[in-house]
């Protein structure tokens, strides 16, 4: 499999709509050698935008641009695109149900060494708290290129979570099932459903090959739409699984585990496990060192299938 990082994929992608529509306009606070969306500048310099480090500004032009008929793509570092900015996505953007694509990168723990203070594990809560805001966290570069158009198609708000790492590629090129509001069933078990959103369906999916090799076959679902979420999914899982795990690069209050159990609460009530950072804040540290501190490897996904299976 190509290992092939969510922000490239957004990248190439962009740049390749953007040269067949003069009303995308591209914004980026100064990263966008990070963010990619110095592709778009390279083959459409006019539409390419450098805001410079004012992630708030940044939000309240892309909403007067959006004002005026255009599809708007706005990029930083997933802390400052929804940290800094909250309060001029939402009354500036989402209030008025505004054309603007939030495409924030190095989302989650997986940033790595820049710790903390770089690290966002609240973004996805900030974010599909807002209403008229879509959220998308696609799994792979093939995933985050149909994210991507999705939301250009898409009329209003989105935020599309994308990381810094290269990660293998799970889907088929040119052939991923993404549909804004439905969730993929990967694998097909019994039991317990493994429910999980952008890295972390990668360990899903050798949490699943391990405990194959132990004659347990689980489900595991690429849930690449936190909002609208797929109740439809959900409500069939929990009827037919006697548990359902939650796994998410983002904090265990407010994200894909809380947006599952609200479901669950008033559609399928059954038995859950989150799996996520506690609540606190991250830490310096390499990837990989950090989902295993962390607890979100697929052995940690593992243990936890076994216990809800009683062994």
């Amino acid at each position: 499999m190509a290992k092939i990082a969510t922000r490239e994929a957004y990248g190439e992608t962009l740049a390749q709509l953007a040269q067949g529509d003069d009303h995308i306009l591209v914004l980026d606070a100064d990263l966008s050698g990070s963010t990619k969306t110095a592709m778009v500048k390279k083959v459409r310099p006019n539409q390419h935008f450098n805001m410079g480090i004012a992630e708030a500004n940044m939000m309240s032009v892309a909403a007067g641009m959006a004002a005026q008929g255009n599809v708007v793509f706005a990029s930083s570092f997933a802390m400052f695109a929804t940290g800094r900015a909250y309060e001029q996505i939402r009354n500036s953007i989402a209030y008025p149900n505004l054309n603007v694509k939030i495409c924030a990168s190095h989302a989650g723990i997986t940033v790595g060494e820049d710790g903390a203070s770089h690290q966002t594990i609240e973004d996805i809560s900030l974010m599909r708290g807002i209403p008229n805001m879509v959220v998308m966290v696609p799994a792979d570069a093939y995933a985050a290129r149909e994210a991507i158009q999705c939301a250009y198609v898409h009329k209003g708000p989105c935020y599309v979570r994308l990381g810094r790492s290269a990660v293998e590629t799970i889907y088929e090129k040119d052939q991923v099932p993404f549909t804004l509001g439905k969730g993929n069933v990967l694998r097909k078990g019994k039991h317990v459903a493994v429910v999980a959103c952008g890295i972390m369906v990668h360990e899903a999916l050798a949490a699943y090959d391990r405990l194959k090799q132990e004659g347990i076959e689980i489900t595991v679902v690429d849930l690449h739409t936190i909002k609208p979420i797929d109740v439809e999914l959900l409500a069939e899982l929990s009827n037919t699984h006697d548990a359902i795990i939650t796994v998410e690069e983002h904090s265990v209050i407010g994200g894909l585990g809380s947006a599952v159990s609200e479901v669950l609460s008033q559609h399928a009530p059954c038995r859950q496990v989150m799996m996520g950072v506690p609540d606190c804040f991250g830490e310096s540290g390499t990837p990989d060192a950090l989902l295993k501190k962390f607890g979100l490897c697929a052995e940690d996904i593992v243990q936890r299938v076994r216990e809800q299976l009683g062994k």
